[in-house]
């Protein structure tokens, strides 16, 4: 096909083989169910009861073995076939039997609620009738129980009560029957984020628990298959899960005011905080980067270096065990604190093996700057606004979790603090109380004098109209290298200019609209569509995606070769159904539990996020489309997401808060990034200046798009003066005109936008 045939003419040409159709084919199916395999995490596994073994008969109680919860809701949706549910799952697998009369009554129950209108995901647990479990016992010892949790975009959790963090009281009823009568109890949860796990962790009546996520189309398939052996988890956590909602420090002020959010924890976010404030060892449950398999391994240094700067940990990894099964290699370092406070411990690298079989080894090497050590000083303590390192002992650990490392032979030594990058101040705290210390206590923060950053970018782009519309080139002209782009431009009035920086409606199956639409210039209409569980398309098309798992449990991956074939696989169906941009990878921080959208979102880790987000742009932009790392940035609370100010440091914001985006950025070389709806201290992102000229294209050299978020509350003159190109769904061409005459913004600041739109339209096909 030529550029952009698809964009302009929508032709619904199937690109499988032999002219088949490619979204949702089984291939596709089979990525989505492989990348759920190996996110899955077994938590728990007393006296090996998993894999089940062959004649085992199992009775399987909860509602959720019916109501299987591929994902969350909102822009996040994907419009799938589901395949099956996890009783069907387990029905099929060979030498296990399942007991249908105790599945069906849930069946039953699940038909009949949902003929009343609840929804998928928000069930209730039904009681179950005695005569049902009496005869279950006479028949198995072995049970599973299923628990599931559904969010939407838009909602945040509770602190007291709450529905998807504790049991229900059906729940542990149901819960307590089952421990009551049977001997092996397996748990399973269906789940998107971080919920308390006390209950059957510290209970020796169930012997195994396993976190099977929200693994899209065949999710439910993929743990059937770790259930009876046909592989091995090895995903590991990337949330630490503590005992209780309140040991989280983000849980206190989450609903301090819907205004504001006060990130008082600073840099202590996740296991920072768990490892390093006294006495919250204790409160964890289940510790970040944690994970069983059904084999074990040793991990054994072979050599620590320091090479031009970079550590390099090269380490042997043996199958001990008896099972095949991948083993996931996690370097941490822990810094010298001085003058500023520290995190105890930081993951600097990461490594999964390929499935090796018992008795089998692979080297691995693990590597990362010593720079990435740095702290960013915005107190002063060395050089203000600066990213140093502190004189003293860098220690470096090797293991399988934070909490089961070893020292590593090899340290980093420095005899006086070094300055690794001196940079200026963006976007500091206004109202922001306090700040924690290592030690576990705050100090009052320091607030700047609120003030907005302006843009001075300018962009030379006189308006040279052709003589006569026969002379006029179009874009096509620019791809074919006939003019250069800067010439271009200039034909382009500046109503044209604006009708580029705002989206238009739809055009195809997406419901989210496109971007271009300049006609006489042979500008195409570019289309978006959402993510991040796939290519969302608009209902009653017809259209049915491959709905791949959630974030968070692709994260648990830890494998970016896996993450980078779901790009890939999302980029054929994307091309597909002819659409151009996908609205995804979103990467805001698990910060705290209470987000409602937290499954759309990889890890509580920046180097985790941004390392999984690179993976999926390097996929889906592989194939000349564009994808859309969001939102930028800490959209992590759903409540009024559009009026809330995040206040937090700058220290926390760029280590914790912008390093995910700032390692996908200079990973991946992403064609279009998302702002925020959210004000990140005190300005509205599409409109902040400093975080996007100042941070993002400044010291991080971004060259490419910018977008809002759909239906922000801000004025597009101030989104454009900071450097945020385009407005959706749609711009406010005739205020941006009127701003023009009035003198409030020039044609060159629209230019300069409307320069890197056109090079987003001529990098996808």
């Amino acid at each position: 096909m030529e550029k952009w045939s698809r964009a302009r003419y929508q032709p619904c040409l199937p690109i499988g083989p032999n002219g088949t159709k490619a979204t949702a084919c089984e291939e596709h199916l089979n990525v989505s169910k492989n990348a759920a395999k190996e996110g899955i995490v077994l938590l728990k596994n007393n006296n090996s009861l998993l894999p089940f073994k062959s004649g085992t008969t199992v009775a399987i109680f909860g509602k959720a073995q019916i109501d299987y919860v591929k994902g969350g809701g909102g822009s996040g949706d994907v419009i799938t076939n589901l395949s099956k549910n996890i009783y069907e799952s387990l029905k099929e697998k060979a030498g296990i039997s399942v007991l249908d009369f105790v599945s069906e009554f849930y069946a039953k129950n699940v038909e009949e609620q949902y003929k009343n209108k609840v929804s998928n995901g928000f069930l209730t647990e039904p009681e179950i009738p005695d005569k049902i479990l009496k005869k279950a016992v006479s028949l198995t010892d072995t049970a599973i129980i299923t628990i599931n949790r559904y969010s939407n975009e838009g909602v945040d959790r509770k602190i007291e009560g709450d529905p998807y963090i504790q049991l229900s009281e059906q729940e542990v009823s149901m819960v307590e029957k089952v421990k009551k009568n049977f001997k092996h109890i397996v748990v399973l949860l269906n789940i998107g984020a971080v919920i308390e796990t006390g209950w059957f962790a510290d209970d020796d009546r169930i012997e195994a628990a396993m976190i099977i996520w929200q693994g899209g189309s065949r999710g439910a398939e993929a743990a059937a298959e770790l259930l009876v052996g046909e592989d091995t988890p090895s995903g590991k956590l990337v949330d630490t899960f503590a005992r209780n909602i309140n040991d989280y420090p983000s849980t206190k002020g989450f609903y301090e005011s819907v205004y504001y959010v006060n990130y008082s924890e600073d840099i202590f976010v996740g296991y920072r905080y768990f490892e390093t404030i006294p006495g919250m060892k204790e409160r964890v449950v289940y510790p970040f980067g944690y994970g069983l398999s059904y084999t074990t391994f040793s991990i054994k240094e072979k050599e620590t270096k320091l090479e031009d700067g970079i550590i390099k940990c090269t380490v042997e990894v043996r199958n001990t065990g008896n099972y095949p099964g991948k083993e996931v290699v996690q370097l941490y370092y822990s810094a010298p604190e001085k003058k500023l406070t520290k995190a105890a411990i930081e993951l600097g690298a990461f490594a999964k093996t390929k499935k090796l079989e018992p008795g089998k080894k692979q080297t691995l090497t693990l590597s990362f700057k010593a720079s990435d050590m740095s702290s960013y000083d915005d107190i002063g303590a060395i050089s203000k606004y600066a990213y140093v390192l502190e004189k003293g002992t860098y220690t470096l650990y090797i293991g399988d979790s934070v909490r089961s490392v070893k020292k590593l032979s090899y340290e980093y030594k420095l005899r006086k603090d070094v300055v690794v990058e001196q940079l200026e101040s963006h976007c500091p705290p206004m109202e922001l109380d306090k700040r924690l210390l290592s030690d576990g206590t705050y100090v009052k923060a320091e607030n700047a004098p609120k003030y907005r950053e302006d843009n001075p970018e300018e962009y030379d782009c006189p308006f040279l109209p052709p003589k006569t519309p026969r002379e006029a080139k179009s874009l096509y002209d620019v791809y074919k290298g006939k003019i250069s782009l800067d010439e271009f431009l200039q034909q382009l009035s500046n109503e044209q200019l604006v009708h580029l920086l705002g989206g238009h409606r739809r055009f195809g199956v997406s419901p989210t609209g496109g971007i271009g639409d300049v006609n006489d210039y042979g500008i195409p209409k570019i289309q978006t569509a959402d993510g991040p569980q796939g290519v969302r398309v608009e209902y009653g098309t017809g259209v049915k995606t491959t709905a791949f798992p959630i974030a968070t449990l692709l994260a648990c991956t830890w494998n970016t070769d896996v993450i980078e074939e779901i790009g890939r696989t999302v980029a054929l169906e994307l091309i597909e159904n002819n659409i151009q941009i996908w609205l995804a990878p979103a990467l805001n921080t698990h910060r705290a539990p209470l987000c409602g959208r937290n499954f759309e979102y990889y890890s509580e880790d920046p180097l985790i996020s941004g390392k999984m987000a690179a993976a999926m742009v390097r996929g889906v932009q592989s194939m000349n489309l564009a994808a859309t790392p969001k939102h930028f940035a800490l959209n992590n609370k759903e409540t009024n997401r559009t009026g809330s100010d995040s206040r937090v440091s700058e220290r926390a914001l760029r280590e914790i808060y912008l390093k995910g985006f700032e390692i996908c950025v200079k990973e991946s070389s992403p064609k279009l990034i998302m702002t925020s709806y959210n004000l990140v201290n005190g300005i509205h992102s599409s409109e902040n200046a400093g975080l996007i000229m100042g941070i993002l294209r400044g010291e991080w050299g971004y060259k490419g798009a910018i977008t809002t978020d759909w239906h922000t509350r801000c004025e597009q003159l101030w989104e454009i003066k900071a450097g945020n190109d385009i407005k959706m769904p749609y711009g406010q061409p005739e205020a941006l005109l009127k701003e023009l005459d009035y003198g409030r913004i020039t044609r060159n600041q629209i230019a300069a936008c409307a320069k890197r739109v056109l090079n987003l339209i001529l990098s996808v096909d």
